[in-house]
């Protein structure tokens, strides 16, 4: 197994500059430029052959409320394919002041691209997102309908207009770079193909798409994007509703801490999957987040829910419903869709199945504690544990084949809330894993296990009182947050042999006060280091920044055996 080498050593030197940046910190500091924003992610392995680039947007975003950029995407005729890789290029530019917007990418329906945008600052600022969309290969081969939704808002106050371009990058197969791996058919699970396809889903709605799928389906996989907004934006920080109502006059946010978004088939439990805690570029304080984002924030990734054990079920020819389910206790919006990958059986023409266990019950009901503690604050904890499984066959033209998706997750909370709701300390622990069999035949022999494991913990501190005068507040925050999910695979009994592994940390700390729409005092700190490996190699990278600068930025490890 894979093992982180340089934590340690990166976390010993923010902290360093963390203390130097307290020291220095005597008299006010107002950062009013930044430099461009910039990331630890890697960035899209590109084949070293002939390609074809398309423009498929070229658009500014102003007062873009309902109002997306709707094209058509056509693959080029001098790069006909097979290709062995596709890439989305997303890159803006902004100046002025405007909050940080939400935005996605559909091609025919299917969401391939959720970003958000970074806060600009007056000199302005530039930046670049890419995004592998080989899976999307199916929907690519033929024009598509292209969508992109950011909504903005632009007036006195908040000037800032986000000028887009993203482009396709087709790169032509050859003997060492083979055709990218893909699926036979993406079913988009979205609301449109000419509007933006994500549904806004608030407490106690659902959102259902109906799918034919081929009639020797065999495999059925779900991507799938949920994201919240507003009060849902912070949802590790929320309270029970009951302590918002009886608080009402702190503006404390309600539904708790706990977050499980759900996919059903034909109105069955099929799978779930355990968000992770996105930081906007305004988020917490926005001077924590200049120039380098928080995990997520620029490239979004999805979560995958494996649906093969209803795949022998979907594969009758006949219509059925695929529905998004938001988190149960949500106090605000949900954001949700995805694509379906499907497999079929080339050697035959009408393939079967049924789901043989399903033990997914509703999302649980969470049982919070609000203790008192010795200064006046009030600890609030919560703390859910939660197993399910899911299991069915396909008859297929080579035999019946058996899946069966085992998924365990522990999640525990605790936040601190004082005086009277304006500082909070939060600290969160989301992890499990989903272990995957499939079976092929009789006897164990034929048997491979897949499992993938998460980490997400969180813990941040924030600080928001609110001044006398309009536009008047200070805005402080810290906050380290990681991401760790790690994937292996045993065949036919034999030993666990690492996929892939993948540990992303970021820790900022910042301040914002404005008094009468005029800044004091503005200033931030953060790091990200990035490590990660997978069968072609290993990629590690460490950036850490100050007062809006990059101060130090180096490859390094990776994961040692």
């Amino acid at each position: 197994m894979w093992r982180p080498l340089v934590l340690a050593a990166a976390a010993a030197m923010f902290v360093a500059g963390t203390l130097a940046g307290t020291a220095a910190a005597a008299a006010p500091t107002v950062e009013i430029n930044y430099q461009n924003p910039v990331t630890a992610l890697p960035p899209i392995a590109r084949p070293d052959t002939p390609s074809c680039t398309v423009t498929a947007m070229q658009h500014d975003f102003a007062n873009s409320y309902g109002q997306p950029f709707v094209g058509t995407l056509t693959p080029p005729a001098a790069c006909p394919g097979p290709w062995s890789k596709v890439v989305l290029d997303w890159s803006g530019n902004a100046a002025g002041r405007q909050y940080d917007r939400l935005a996605g990418v559909w091609i025919g329906g299917s969401e391939v691209f959720r970003t958000s945008t970074p806060e600009p600052d007056p000199a302005g600022i530039s930046w670049h997102v890419d995004q592998d969309i080989s899976a999307f290969i199916p929907l690519l081969r033929t024009p598509q309908p292209v969508v992109v939704d950011l909504g903005n808002v632009v007036n006195s106050t908040y000037t800032a207009t986000y000028h887009m371009t993203m482009t396709v990058t087709y790169y032509q197969a050859d003997k060492h770079n083979p055709q990218a791996a893909h699926s036979d058919v993406v079913v988009p699970i979205s609301q449109s193909t000419s509007a933006a396809g994500w549904y806004s889903l608030t407490k106690g709605q659902t959102a259902s798409a109906t799918v034919t799928l081929p009639r020797n389906t065999e495999s059925a996989d779900l991507q799938l994007y949920a994201r919240g907004g507003g009060c849902e934006e912070f949802w590790y920080s929320n309270v029970p509703d009951s302590y918002a109502a009886s608080h009402s006059s702190e503006g404390l946010c309600g539904g708790g801490t706990y977050r499980e978004v759900q996919v059903l088939v034909d109105g069955k439990p099929a799978g779930t999957a355990q968000p992770f805690p996105v930081i906007y570029t305004g988020g917490v304080s926005p001077l924590m987040w200049r120039p380098i984002p928080s995990i997520d924030a620029f490239r979004t990734q999805p979560y995958d829910l494996d649906l093969t054990p209803f795949a022998g079920v979907l594969a009758d020819g006949k219509p059925h419903t695929v529905t998004l389910v938001p988190p149960s206790d949500i106090s605000d919006t949900w954001l949700m869709d995805g694509s379906l990958f499907v497999n079929v059986d080339a050697g035959s023409a009408q393939t079967s199945g049924a789901v043989t266990q399903d033990t997914i019950t509703p999302s649980p009901d969470v049982n919070y504690t609000v203790a008192t503690q010795s200064d006046g604050s009030d600890l609030i904890t919560a703390a859910v544990t939660r197993d399910w499984t899911v299991a069915g066959y396909v008859d297929t033209s080579h035999g019946r084949i058996t899946t069966s998706v085992v998924r365990h997750s522990a999640y525990s909370n605790s936040d601190d809330v004082a005086q009277a709701g304006a500082v909070q300390t939060v600290k969160q622990r989301d992890s499990g894993w989903t272990q995957t069999t499939t079976g092929r035949g009789p006897g164990l022999g034929n048997r491979q296990v897949r499992n993938d494991s998460w980490s997400y913990p969180i813990d941040m501190s924030s600080t928001y009182v609110p001044g006398a005068n309009s536009d008047s507040y200070t805005a402080d925050g810290q906050v380290s947050v990681t991401r760790q999910l790690t994937s292996t695979e045993t065949d036919h009994g034999d030993a666990w042999k690492p996929i892939s592994a993948v540990d992303d940390h970021v820790q900022a700390k910042g301040s914002l006060q404005r008094v009468n729409g005029v800044v004091t005092a503005a200033d931030g700190s953060d790091s990200e280091l990035y490590v990660g490996a997978d069968r072609s190699g290993c990629y590690g990278h460490y950036i850490a920044a100050d007062h809006g600068y990059v101060t130090q930025d180096f490859r390094t490890g990776c994961f040692g055996k």
